[in-house]
């Protein structure tokens, strides 16, 4: 897949890209009046050029500092929930509303089924996630991604619809945070992700929660609580982002890439500290670049996830799942 945005990191390897393809198209439109032997020499360099620029790419994305990946994770053509759950699902029926404010674009959610031909494996599923826009006129219909109260508290009604039907819940996370504006305090912006919480740990029904871009602070755990924790390869999940970081310890936000260092908010991070329990495979360069690969890869760990998860009692499930998040983090009660 072509992308049109292009890193900072990623230019050297853009810019070999396109001395390729110029030395390709030239083999290709002087084959007929140049003698073997030139074709064979162009070949030859064309051939090396491939080499150099393979190697080039895995020693850039093998190496990414936590800064790049979460430069990666915010990438503009990085697949959204609707994305996933298109082409990783069928019979999708989104369901909106909250029942007590309004619909928020920022989280869409509803049931699908998941299915696998091969197997004969089908297993009907509520999906939930938030949904950033593409473009100006889309990100502010899907205020950018960043869920208001009523968001939340759609995302615990068609929980509770899952679990009336006996039905497993997936929650994708992709969000800067929760909607910081006035309105959203007014209307209860901290006791709907409290009661989110709250609710999704006590929830009789299989929870699996991915990480597939960003996840900020109390607006990605709003619907982060669950069995089993999966995070995209080149995602990000932290307290808080490195440029608010940066600027609460320095004052500026010049020093976001210190800030992501000591953060520690990669999966590769967060699986070393049990907060999540697997890391999902991305193509080379980003979820963006093969999307329909990343999907896949994605909806075999979720199919793989869910015929562990579903045979569970649900007393067992609740008291695993609060075991589970009990067990994070360390601390010390002497006075």
């Amino acid at each position: 897949m072509a992308t049109n945005v292009v890193l900072d990191f990623e230019k050297p390897v853009v810019e070999l890209e396109a001395k390729l393809n110029e030395m390709r198209q030239c083999l290709r439109s002087s084959s007929r009046e140049q003698a073997p032997a030139e074709s064979d020499a162009l070949s030859q360099e064309i051939v090396t050029l491939e080499k150099k620029v393979d190697q080039l790419r895995q020693s850039i994305y093998r190496n990414l500092t936590r800064w790049q990946k979460v430069q990666l994770a915010r990438h503009p053509e990085r697949p959204y929930t609707l994305d996933y759950i298109y082409m990783m699902t069928c019979d999708f029926t989104e369901l909106a509303g909250d029942r007590h404010f309004s619909d928020d674009k920022a989280i869409v959610g509803g049931f699908a089924r998941l299915e696998d031909r091969a197997s004969g494996y089908s297993q009907p599923v509520m999906v939930i996630g938030h949904q950033k826009g593409r473009d100006t006129k889309s990100n502010l219909y899907r205020n950018f991604g960043m869920a208001q109260p009523e968001g939340y508290r759609k995302a615990l009604r068609l929980m509770k619809l899952a679990e009336k039907f006996r039905k497993p819940v997936i929650t994708l996370i992709d969000t800067p945070g929760a909607f910081p504006g006035i309105e959203a305090e007014e209307r209860g912006q901290a006791e709907a992700i409290a009661r989110n919480l709250y609710e999704m740990a006590k929830l009789t029904v299989p929870v699996i929660v991915v990480i597939i871009g960003e996840g900020a602070s109390g607006g990605a755990i709003g619907i982060g609580v669950g069995d089993r924790i999966l995070m995209a390869e080149n995602s990000w999940y932290s307290v808080i982002s490195p440029e608010s970081c940066s600027s609460i310890l320095w004052r500026s936000w010049n020093y976001k890439e210190q800030a992501a260092e000591a953060l520690q908010l990669t999966a590769e991070d967060l699986l070393k500290q049990g907060i999540i329990d697997r890391i999902v495979p991305e193509p080379m360069g980003g979820a963006h670049t093969d999307p329909e690969a990343m999907a896949s890869t994605l909806k075999g760990l979720l199919i793989e996830e869910l015929k562990a998860l579903v045979p569970v009692p649900p007393s067992e499930l609740v008291e695993n799942r609060i075991e589970k998040f009990s067990a994070m983090g360390v601390w010390n009660d002497e006075g």
